[in-house]
């Protein structure tokens, strides 16, 4: 340590210096960060699910969409709603990116010509909308509420609300993510509408789905500068000096800025999650700034020379912040297991994030520390002298059982709560209520139909096989029991009902055809029959093999998105056929099992390797149990909390597990390292406590304050996510600080007193 510090101060103003330069150099990288609001951001490129979903869209084509939706009170079925329906479905056709087209005004009609009955006509459903008369608008619309092939499907049962799809080109995203020009684009075509119609026009689909995610990440963005400008406000008040809010923000600040310049040398993207980088790594490094400031102006406060009382806050400090951004590396490290890719990224940038903040305040903040000689008033050297222990030790002696015992009831009752927790990764309730994205898929909802979709992929297992009338039999059986069984299931859509249409329309029954060659009849003279551009190639595959059903399905938990796959899937296992279901409802609804994961092995990984290092560090394996305690109730109070007061885990709270445990670690090894110093001398374990209090005791609270009202802050995100681990972060926090100073040094007691 000697020659350590006889390098700090032969190299302070080189170190002191030169460390921010070389930062800054590196920081100018930072002109390249990008944000991603992609789905496929989520999931790693040897992904299964991905690689699935990217076979169903070269064979059916993409699901994603552009989904226009509004409502006239009176009807949509007036010239003025039709003819804004008919602008804004042409304008589409010819926008970039777009593949097709769907609307009430160019559904393709199929129905009996009135002159010659033995005529199948094929054709849009409005037409000359300036010429309609109110009979053949009534007519229209006394048709279209009562048709199952378009109502809950492009229009509601009372013919007030509608929708218009946009469905995008194969590949549009694959390269890059073009939603935001795509928005700009449907902006620009719905600008005029607005303007002459005075209808309010809600958006759902990917694209808008995408800009949401990368509008509230920007958002979001506005906590960093917050959460550091409040941090260096707590600082001052607690330690009453600039320096004191100065230095530490200096080290967080170096430590992120790295951090992202390393991120983008990798080549990652910011995610709703990494764009909040510098608020994690406030949490990480300034508790290791904090400790190494509070002993030096202690030491500074009682009249010690500036250099010694550096020397004397690395002696006391640099083995547990070593230890402490050890075991914060561990817990962010165990991040990188899961497949969600935000997360694993995440957890590659915090454990990185924590072994630079640990260099920075041992190496620049000393140096920093060094160069400070202005002496403190005497005044001030005789009241800190002054100060007397204010009985902390003596009243954990006392009440070491009662404390115990209490502290066991108030946690019992709250761990009650795991057995409520859900889990759920719904995407749009990853937004708040006010978010324009969760209102529009609502609005959906509530007006239309199920703004969700299930792509299911029904394999009839051999060539031409989907016009077998058995095949089609068992799949207008399966849309019966579906919608039976799951309510949720607002409208189901596929070819059978073209089918059924054609032969309502020719046989003047309404059901499917037992020969299989007047399928086959009825298949391609409605191909023949549709305008370019709108083929039946996106409902089956090449070879008529394979089968794809639409689903449109209400907002739900993500466990009922899994039940409804499970019984899709169940259901066609007791067939001749075999199912799956496809796109980006189902991917996300697969993703919470690597949510689940993620906070079940993380948090396993996190609290067997947190225990080998305290172990290896205290050497104390009949009372590591003690040394663990406090570090595993957090986690387990707080998810105990979610389930008292309806808060389910998400990605945010699978990540909060284990940075709970990576921060809470820090207070319990400063702790204990102070404490068991205390013993080796001798002291008795009054005076330890108060030692313990003295050296490491204050620190805590300083930075549990600075990291509870930083991590609180998140509760104001529009994401939601975002909002559940502030909160469950903020309240381990809380816990955790009260764990350390009030049940840990308890149980030492107890076990003491054996």
């Amino acid at each position: 340590m000697k020659k350590y510090i006889t390098f700090l101060q032969k190299f302070k103003w080189l170190i002191a210096i030169g460390l921010p330069i070389i930062v800054f150099a590196l920081a100018t990288n930072l002109k390249h960060l990008q944000m991603d609001g992609s789905y496929r951001i989520w999931f790693g490129e040897e992904s299964k699910t991905l690689k699935d979903y990217d076979d169903f869209r070269s064979t059916f084509g993409n699901d994603d969409a552009v989904v226009i939706s509004f409502r006239d009170k009176d009807g949509i079925f007036n010239k003025k709603a039709l003819q804004s329906i008919d602008n804004i479905t042409q304008a589409l056709w010819q926008m970039k990116y777009v593949a097709r087209v769907d609307s009430i005004t160019n559904y393709q009609y199929v129905h009996a010509n009135p002159e010659e009955p033995d005529d199948i006509v094929v054709e849009d459903f409005i037409q000359n909308i300036q010429e309609a008369t109110p009979e053949y608008l009534a007519n229209r619309k006394d048709i279209a509420t009562n048709d199952p092939l378009v109502v809950d499907g492009f229009i509601s049962r009372d013919g007030t609300t509608t929708m218009i799809s946009a469905r995008l080109t194969p590949k549009v995203n694959d390269d890059s993510d073009k939603s935001m020009e795509i928005m700009e684009l449907v902006n620009e075509i719905l600008k005029p509408e607005i303007e002459q119609t005075g209808y309010k026009y809600w958006l759902n689909g990917g694209p808008p789905l995408n800009k949401a995610f990368v509008s509230v990440a920007m958002d979001d963005s506005i906590f960093v500068p917050i959460v550091i400008i409040a941090s260096m406000l707590l600082l001052f008040l607690l330690f009453r000096r600039v320096s004191g809010a100065l230095i530490p923000i200096g080290v967080v600040t170096f430590t992120f800025l790295v951090v992202w310049t390393i991120q983008i040398l990798l080549g990652y993207k910011l995610n709703n999650f990494t764009i909040n980088i510098p608020v994690f790594i406030v949490a990480i490094g300034i508790a290791d700034a904090v400790h190494v400031y509070s002993v030096w102006i202690l030491h500074r406060r009682e009249g010690m020379g500036n250099n010694q009382a550096v020397i004397e806050s690395l002696k006391k400090n640099f083995l547990p912040i070593f230890l402490t951004s050890l075991t914060t590396a561990i817990g962010f490290a165990t991040l990188t297991i899961s497949k969600v890719v935000p997360v694993f990224t995440l957890g590659v940038a915090t454990a990185s994030g924590a072994i630079l903040a640990f260099i920075i305040s041992v190496v620049w903040m000393p140096a920093v520390l060094l160069l400070l000689k202005k002496e403190f008033k005497a005044k001030i050297i005789e009241q800190t002298k002054a100060k007397k222990p204010i009985g902390y030790g003596k009243f954990i002696v006392a009440h070491d059982k009662k404390i115990a015992l209490i502290t066991t009831v108030i946690f019992s009752i709250l761990a009650v709560g795991l057995f409520q927790v859900k889990v759920d990764s719904n995407t749009i309730r990853y937004f708040d209520k006010n978010v324009e994205i969760r209102k529009s898929t609502e609005f959906l909802m509530e007006n239309i139909t199920g703004p969700m979709a299930y792509e299911i992929v029904v394999d009839s297992g051999v060539k031409d096989g989907i016009k077998n009338p058995k095949f089609m039999q068992t799949v207008e059986m399966f849309y019966q029991e579906f919608q039976e069984e799951f309510p949720d299931v607002r409208h189901l859509s596929s070819l059978m009902d073209t089918i059924k249409r054609f032969n309502k329309v020719v046989n003047n029954q309404e059901e499917i055809p037992d020969n299989q060659n007047l399928i086959a009849q009825y298949l391609l003279l409605y191909s023949l029959s549709l305008p370019q551009g709108m083929e039946i190639n996106d409902k089956m595959d090449i070879k008529e093999q394979k089968l794809r059903i639409t689903g449109q399905v209400n907002i739900v938990d993500t466990s009922k998105d899994l039940e409804m796959i499970n019984y899709v899937n169940e259901w066609w296992s007791k067939t001749p056929y075999t199912a799956s279901v496809q796109g980006q409802t189902a991917m996300f609804a697969y993703m919470q099992k690597d949510v689940t994961d993620t906070l079940i092995y993380s948090l396993s990984l996190a609290i067997l390797l947190v225990s080998l290092v305290m172990l290896m560090i205290f050497k104390r394996i009949k009372i590591l149990w003690v040394f663990i305690l406090p570090n595993l109730l957090p986690v387990v109070l707080v998810v105990g909390l979610m389930g008292w007061i309806g808060i389910t885990i998400d990605i945010g709270v699978a990540i909060a597990g284990a940075i709970i445990i990576g921060v809470a670690v820090d207070d319990t090894i400063h702790f204990l390292v102070k404490y068991f110093d205390a013993r080796k001398r001798g002291l008795s374990m009054e005076d330890t406590f108060d030692e313990v209090l003295r050296y490491a005791g204050k620190a805590i609270l300083f930075t549990t304050i600075i990291l509870t009202i930083a991590f609180s802050l998140f509760a104001f995100s529009s994401f939601t996510p975002n909002q559940n681990f502030g909160v469950v972060t903020a309240f381990a926090l809380v816990v955790a600080f009260v764990v350390d100073m009030l049940l840990l040094p308890a149980l030492l007691s107890m076990v003491d007193k054996r």
